[in-house]
C-alpha cells in the first residue's frame, strides 16, 4: 500500500527456514558458452536502484542468516560474490573527490542508492511461534505495532462495500473483538484467569462479512451449522480444549446466537453447506467463468458468477454411472468448496480431529469440484525436503551446459488458470508460509527479477518482467494426516486459506459403499458395528499402536468376503487387517472384547491345499470346513516375453537377495530418481521404483519402518491414486496426460517390507502415515511341524530328537517374549544359524553353539537363568550359559599351574595396590598365586581381588595346608569388612538380604523396563539428513546448484531442528502413585503390599541404571487415609544410593501399618 501511495518500486523477500546467503546476496548462473554470471538478489537490486526492500517473516529465518544484512542496514556496505563492493553513497562521493577511484567506472565500488529503505514484517514472538530477533539486527530498525483489532476491521472493510447489518454478523463481530481484547489482558488477576479461547485469525471478520453478504443467513442457524461457521472463521477451534469450546458455547448463547453444537451433531438430512445453502445448478457463462446457483430451504436462492476452467463442465446435477456416491454429506462439502470459490478464496480442507474415522472423500471431492467447473487439474504431492524455492521454481541445465530456471507446477498453474491440489501441505511446516503472498495477493517473486502480479498493463507485461496470475487460478490444500493438527493449523494457515472442516461418512453412506462390493448385508452390518466401536475406542494415546480402520479398509474386507464366501472368518480377517498379533497385551484384549460385543466369533481355520501350476496359471483349490471343494482361484503366470530385461535381472537365490536391481532399501532416505553428471550436464536416470512403474514390475521396498515417516508418505499417493511428483518436473499418473508423464503399468505392484511395530524394533510408525492404501499381512514364524521339516532338510545328519527338542525350545523362547518374560523375539533365523553351526562344527558342544545366540545377553543373569530353564525343560543339558560359560571357555588360556618359590605364611592382610601384575608374593593386592594378601589363586588371604591377566593357581595341596588360626583370622577379617561395607550403605545384614530378595524377584521385569526407557531416549535423538549444508557429503539432488558454484550443496547427519512453534523436547515427566492405605496392610496376605514394594524397587533401580538420567523427571507419591499426597521420592532428589532406595521400600511397608482408615484414591 505504501509503495502505491508514494509510487515507489519495491523488492520482496519471503523469509523461511530454507533462505540462505544466495537469496540475500547474489546467485550464480551459467550462460551460453560456459560463462559464469552473478545475479543480484532482491536485496542487492533494491540497494543498487533505490527501491524499497520488504522482508516478510523475519521471525522465521535461521539465526545465522539475518546478520548478513546487518552492515548493509547500518553502514550501507556489503561485499558481493562477484568481487564488487557496495559502499555508502557519501563515502563513494568522498572517494571520487579525493581521486581514490576514477570517476565513471573502472573500479569495483558501487554506491548504495540514497533512497534505499527496508521494511521488515514480523509477528511478535511470543505469542506467535518463531525465533526472537537478534539484538544487533533488531537495533537497526524502528518498530511500529499493527493493532490486530485494527487489522480485523480493516480487512473486513476491504472485503465488502459495507458491513452487513444482520444480527448474526453484529453478534459474531462483537464476540471476535472481545476475544481479541481478552487475549491481550495485562491485569495480573485477569492474566491468571485468562480465557482459554484463542484469539480469532485476522481474516475472520473479512471472511464472515463476505460470506454473509453473498449468502444471506436465515434467522436461526442450527447448532451444527453455527459450529461449522465457527470452524471456518476460526479453524484452530477444531483442536482447542473442551474448556475453550464450552466457553465459546456460553458466549454464543449469551449473544443470542443460539446453541453451539459440534460438527459431529449434524444429522444425515441436514445441509452442511455454509449457512444452510446447497448447490442446485451449475452452467457455463463464457470461456473462463460459470454461474452457480445455491438453494436454501427458507431463503431465496443465490446465483453467483465464479471463475472456471476451459474444459467441458461435468453435468450438475450428476447423471449417468457415477464413480462416487453423491450423498447429502458429499454435496454439502462440495457446496462449501463452491461457496469459498465464489468468494475468491483458496481452500484448505481440515481433516477430522478423531484419530480414526470413516472416509472424508478428500481426493474424490477435489476431483469432482474441478470437474463441475471445467478445470484442468494438477496435483502436487508435498514432501518434507521440498524447499521454499522449489515450490516456485526449479533449476535446469540446458544442452550445452547453460543453467536456467523452469516454473514449478504451482507457477504453471497460476499462469494457466489451473486448479492446483497441494496434497500434504502440512509436512513442510512453516515453509508453507512462503506462499502466503501468492495465495492472498496473487503476487510472488520469480527468477531473474521476474514477478507474478494480480494485474498489470499490457506494456508492463511486454517487458517480460511482469506476468499476471490467471483469474481462474485456485489452490486447494489437504493434509497428510501424519502430523497433529496443532502442529500446523496456525493463524498463518487460517489467514492464507478459506478453511473447510471435513465431515466423515455416516453409517448409511458406508453401508451403500460396502454393499456395492457384493458382500452379504448381514456381514456388512456386523463389520460396521465393529468398526464404529473400534474407532470410538481409539485415542491420541493409542493411535500410534493401533492401525486405523477407515472406509478403504472396510471395502477391502468386504471385497474379500464377496469374492471368497467360503473364507468368511471375519474375526481372522479383521485381526489380520489390524495386525492384532503385534499389539500390546491390553490393546489385543480390547480388540477381542470389541469382537465379542459385535458378535464376531472365532472359526476353525480352513484347510487350504498347496497351489499347483496348471499350464500357464497358478491355481489355488479352495476348501470348505466340511471337506467339500471350494471355488478355484487362478492367477496367470508372468509372461517373460513382456519384460525380458526384468527377467534378466531376476535373482532367484536368497543369498544374493540384496543384489537385485529392482529392489530399493529405504534405510534413511529414498531417491525418487537418480542424477548423474555426464560431460558437465546433469542427466536424470530412472530409479528402480520408476522402472518398476513403467514396465509393470513388482518392486520390493525393504526396511520401510527405518525410513522417516515423510519419506514413506510418498507411497501413499502412489498406492492410493497412482500419482507421484518427481524432482525433475515429471509426474506419475494413472494415464498419460502429458508427454512427460509416466503412466502406471497395470501390472505394477508395490510391496513394503518392515519389522513388526513396537518394542524392541523401534521403527517409525509408518503404518499411520501410509493410511489404508496397503493390505497388511503379518509374516510370523512357521509352526513347529514346518520348522522341523525345514531343519531336517537343512541338516539331515542331525538326529530327529535333537531337532524336535530345539524347535520346541525356541517355541517356548518366543512365547516368553510374547508374555514379557524375555525381551528378545528369537526368530527362525537364529535357529537356522544354530543348526548350521552344529553341522559345520560337529565337535563343538551344544553350549558352544548356543553362545552364538545367547552371548548378547551375557550381562543379563536373569535372562540367562530363564534361557537355561527353558532349555533344561526340553532336555537340552547346557551346563553353563552367559558369563560363566564365557569365562569357562577362556579359562583354558587364563588358568595355569604355579609352584611358588616361597610358601611361608604370616597373617591375612589387604596388601599394597598398584597397576602392575604380580604373582607369588605377599606384598601387593590383586596378584595371583600369592600368599597372605588379597588376590586370586593363592593361599592364606581373606578376600578375592582380580585385576586382570592370567590367573596362576597354586596347587590344591598348598591351599589346604593353611593353619587353622590363619583361616579363622581370614574369616573374621572378611566378616568385619562385609559389615563395614553394609554400614556404609546404612543397612544391616538382614536389610541387605531383604532388599536383595526384592530385587531378585523383579530382575527380569527390571531389564525389560530398562531397555524400553533407554531406547525411547535414544529414539528421540535420532539423526536425520540435514540438507543445504556448506560441508559434509555431496547432495546429489543439488548437483545443478553445485555446477553454478553454490556452497550449500552438501548434506550431513545431525539432529533435526524443531519446527517453529513446536515445543522443545523436554524430559518426560512421570509420577508414580502407590496405594498405601490401611487395607494394603490388612490384606497383605494376598501379596498386594509386597508387589507394590517390588514395583517401587524395580522403578528406582531402573531409573538409577539409565545412561541418560536427564531424559526423565520422575517422582513417587503414596496415598492413604491420612492424605492424598504422601511423598516417597521427590523429583529433584532421586535416591542415588542403595540405602536410600531401601528406605523408600521400608517407608512403604510402614505407612499402611499406622495409617488411619480412609481412601483418597479419587484425589
Amino acid at each position: 500500500m505504501k509503495c502505491s501511495v508514494i509510487n515507489a518500486e519495491y523488492e520482496y523477500i519471503a523469509l523461511h527456514r530454507d533462505v540462505g546467503e544466495t537469496e540475500l546476496k547474489q546467485g550464480r548462473e551459467i550462460k551460453q558458452g560456459g560463462n559464469l554470471v552473478y545475479v543480484d538478489s532482491p536485496a542487492v537490486s533494491a540497494v543498487k536502484h533505490g527501491r524499497l526492500l520488504i522482508l516478510e517473516g523475519i521471525e522465521k529465518a535461521e539465526r545465522g542468516i539475518m546478520p548478513v544484512l546487518n552492515n548493509l542496514l547500518e553502514n550501507r556496505e556489503m561485499n558481493l560474490d562477484d568481487g564488487t563492493h557496495i559502499i555508502h553513497p557519501q563515502r563513494f562521493v568522498q572517494l571520487e573527490a579525493s581521486n581514490s577511484i576514477s570517476v565513471g567506472g573502472g573500479h569495483n565500488f558501487i554506491p548504495a542508492h540514497k533512497n534505499f529503505r527496508v521494511i521488515a514484517i514480523a509477528a511478535p514472538v511470543p505469542p506467535y511461534p518463531g525465533h526472537p530477533l537478534d539484538p544487533p539486527f533488531r537495533s537497526r530498525f524502528q518498530s511500529r505495532f499493527i493493532d490486530p483489532v485494527g487489522s480485523l476491521t480493516a480487512l473486513r472493510a476491504s472485503s465488502t462495500k459495507s458491513a452487513p447489518s444482520v444480527p448474526l454478523y453484529i453478534n459474531l463481530r462483537n464476540l471476535i473483538l472481545s476475544t481479541q481484547y481478552a487475549s491481550e489482558s495485562r491485569n495480573a488477576l485477569e492474566s491468571v484467569s485468562r480465557s482459554s479461547l484463542p484469539p480469532f485469525p485476522q481474516t475472520a471478520l473479512a471472511k464472515l462479512a463476505s460470506l454473509i453478504a453473498a449468502f444471506p443467513p436465515s434467522a436461526d442457524l442450527t447448532p451444527g451449522q453455527l459450529a461449522r461457521l465457527m470452524l471456518v472463521i476460526h479453524p484452530a477451534l477444531v483442536h482447542a480444549s473442551f474448556q475453550a469450546w464450552a466457553m465459546l458455547g456460553r458466549q454464543t448463547a449469551e449473544a443470542g446466537l443460539g446453541e453451539l453444537g459440534t460438527p459431529s451433531m449434524l444429522s444425515p438430512d441436514e445441509d452442511i453447506g455454509l449457512l444452510g445453502y446447497r448447490v442446485s445448478a451449475i452452467k457455463r457463462l463464457d470461456g473462463v467463468s460459470a454461474e452457480v446457483t445455491f438453494a436454501h430451504t427458507s431463503s431465496p436462492s443465490v446465483t453467483l458468477k465464479v471463475p472456471a476452467g476451459t474444459k467441458t463442465l461435468r453435468p450438475f446435477p450428476f447423471e449417468g454411472d457415477l464413480e462416487f456416491y453423491p450423498t447429502g454429506r458429499f454435496l454439502g462439502l462440495l457446496t462449501c468448496f463452491l461457496q469459498a470459490h465464489a468468494l475468491g478464496w483458496d481452500i484448505s480442507l481440515i481433516p477430522p480431529t478423531m484419530p480414526s474415522t470413516a472416509s472424508t472423500s478428500t481426493t474424490t471431492l477435489v476431483k469432482v469440484f474441478g470437474q463441475v467447473l471445467g478445470y484442468d487439474q494438477e496435483v502436487v504431492h508435498i514432501y518434507k525436503e521440498l524447499a521454499g524455492r522449489e515450490l516456485v521454481m526449479r533449476r535446469k541445465i540446458q544442452d550445452g551446459g547453460a543453467t536456467t530456471w523452469v516454473p514449478s507446477p504451482l507457477i504453471e498453474g497460476a499462469w494457466a488458470g489451473q486448479l492446483l491440489h497441494l496434497s500434504g501441505l502440512d509436512v513442510i511446516g512453516s515453509t508453507a508460509g512462503s506462499l502466503a503472498r501468492l495465495i492472498q495477493d496473487r503476487e510472488i517473486e520469480l527468477w531473474e527479477n521476474k514477478r507474478i502480479v494480480s494485474q498489470a498493463s499490457s506494456e508492463e507485461v511486454a517487458t517480460g518482467e511482469l506476468s499476471v496470475a490467471h483469474p481462474s487460478f485456485r489452490i486447494i490444500s489437504t493434509a497428510s494426516k501424519s502430523l497433529p493438527l496443532k502442529d500446523w493449523l496456525s493463524d498463518e494457515h487460517a489467514n492464507m486459506f478459506f478453511p473447510i472442516p471435513s465431515q466423515p461418512m455416516d453409517r448409511a453412506e458406508e453401508t451403500d459403499i460396502l454393499s456395492a462390493t457384493g458382500c452379504p448385508p448381514p456381514l456388512i452390518e456386523i463389520l460396521l458395528s465393529f468398526a464404529e466401536k473400534y474407532r470410538q475406542s481409539m485415542s491420541d494415546d493409542n493411535v500410534v499402536k493401533n492401525r486405523k480402520l477407515g472406509t478403504r479398509s472396510l471395502v477391502r474386507i468386504a471385497k474379500q468376503l464377496a469374492m471368497f464366501p467360503w473364507g468368511d472368518d471375519l474375526s481372522a480377517i479383521i485381526n489380520r487387517s489390524l495386525l492384532t498379533e503385534f499389539l500390546p497385551a491390553m490393546e489385543k484384549i480390547n480388540i477381542e472384547t470389541l469382537l465379542e460385543e459385535s458378535k464376531i466369533d472365532r472359526k476353525t481355520p480352513l484347510f487350504n491345499a498347496d497351489p499347483v501350476i496348471e499350464g500357464k496359471v497358478l491355481t489355488f483349490h479352495g476348501s470348505k470346513s466340511n471337506g467339500e471343494d471350494g471355488i478355484r482361484v487362478s492367477i496367470p503366470l508372468f509372461d517373460a516375453v513382456q519384460d525380458q530385461d526384468g527377467v534378466a535381472s531376476h535373482v532367484p537365490h536368497m543369498d544374493h537377495f540384496y543384489d537385485n536391481s529392482l529392489q530399493s532399501g529405504l534405510m534413511r532416505d529414498l531417491a525418487i530418481d537418480l542424477e548423474l553428471l555426464e560431460g558437465g550436464v546433469v542427466q536424470y536416470t530412472d530409479s528402480p521404483l520408476l522402472r518398476a512403474i513403467t514396465y509393470g514390475r513388482v518392486i520390493i521396498i525393504d526396511e520401510a519402518d527405518k525410513a522417516p515417516e515423510h519419506v514413506v508418505a510418498i507411497f501413499r499417493s502412489l498406492a492410493g491414486q497412482c500419482e507421484m511428483s518427481l524432482s525433475d518436473g515429471r509426474r506419475v499418473r494413472p494415464v498419460r496426460e502429458r508427454d512427460s508423464d509416466i503412466a502406471v503399468h497395470p501390472n505394477f505392484r508395490l510391496i513394503l517390507l518392515a519389522n513388526r511395530p513396537g518394542y524392541p524394533f523401534l521403527g517409525n510408525h509408518f503404518l499411520q502415515v501410509l493410511g489404508e492404501n496397503f493390505s497388511a499381512h503379518s509374516v510370523t514364524n512357521p509352526d513347529q511341524a514346518s520348522e522341523r521339516k525345514l531343519l531336517q532338510q537343512l541338516a539331515p545328519e542331525l538326529s530327529e530328537d535333537m531337532i524336535l527338542r530345539l524347535v520346541a525350545a525356541f517355541h517356548d523362547l518366543r512365547h516368553g517374549y510374547d508374555t514379557g518374560v524375555l525381551n528378545y523375539p528369537y526368530s527362525l533365523r537364529e535357529l537356522i544359524n544354530l543348526i548350521r553351526h552344529m553341522r559345520a562344527y560337529p565337535q563343538d558342544s551344544l553350549g558352544d553353539a548356543l553362545r552364538n545366540i545367547f552371548d548378547f545377553d551375557i550381562y543379563k543373569p536373569e535372562t540367562i537363568d530363564k534361557l537355561a530353564e527353558i532349555l533344561e525343560h526340553h532336555g537340552l543339558q547346557v551346563p553353563h550359559l552367559g558369563l560363566d560359560a564365557a569365562r569357562e571357555a577362556a579359562k583354558k588360556v587364563q588358568d595355569m599351574e604355579f609352584e611358588p618359590s616361597k610358601t611361608d605364611l604370616s597373617e591375612p592382610k589387604e596388601g599394597k595396590h598398584d597397576d602392575k601384575e604380580h604373582s607369588g608374593g605377599n606384598t601387593y593386592a590383586g596378584g595371583t598365586g600369592g600368599r597372605d594378601t588379597a588376590g586370586m589363586g593363592g593361599r592364606g588371604g581373606y578376600k578375592r581381588i582380580w585385576k586382570g591377566g592370567d590367573i596362576k593357581q597354586v596347587p590344591d595341596a598348598l591351599k589346604d595346608d593353611v593353619p587353622d588360626h590363619i583361616k579363622e583370622k581370614a574369616r573374621e577379617m572378611a566378616r568385619e569388612e562385609l559389615q563395614r561395607r553394609l554400614e556404609e550403605l546404612d543397612m544391616s545384614v538382614s536389610e541387605a538380604k531383604g532388599y536383595g530378595e526384592i530385587l531378585a524377584t523383579t530382575q527380569a521385569h527390571m531389564l525389560s523396563l530398562h531397555d524400553l526407557l533407554e531406547h525411547l531416549a535414544a529414539k528421540e535423538e535420532e539423526r536425520v539428513w540435514m540438507k543445504r549444508q556448506t560441508d559434509g557429503e555431496l547432495d546429489d539432488s543439488r548437483l545443478t546448484e553445485g555446477l553454478t558454484g553454490e556452497a550449500t550443496v552438501y548434506k550431513r547427519r545431525g539432529m533435526e531442528k524443531p519446527e517453529l512453534g513446536r515445543p522443545q523436547i523436554k524430559p518426560k515427566r512421570i509420577r508414580f502413585i502407590f496405594d498405601l492405605s490401611a487395607s494394603m496392610y490388612r490384606f497383605q496376605y494376598d501379596g498386594r503390599l509386597q508387589r507394590s514394594m517390588e514395583t517401587a524397587a524395580m522403578l528406582m533401580e531402573t531409573f538409577e541404571r539409565l545412561s541418560r538420567k536427564e531424559k526423565y523427571v520422575w517422582d513417587m507419591y503414596g496415598h492413604s487415609g491420612d492424605g492424598p499426597d504422601i511423598p516417597l521420592v521427590l523429583p529433584d532428589k532421586p535416591p542415588s544410593e542403595v540405602r536410600d532406595r531401601w528406605k523408600v521400600v521400608e517407608k512403604m511397608a510402614m505407612i499402611p501399618q499406622y495409617a488411619f482408615a480412609g481412601d483418597y484414591t479419587g484425589d
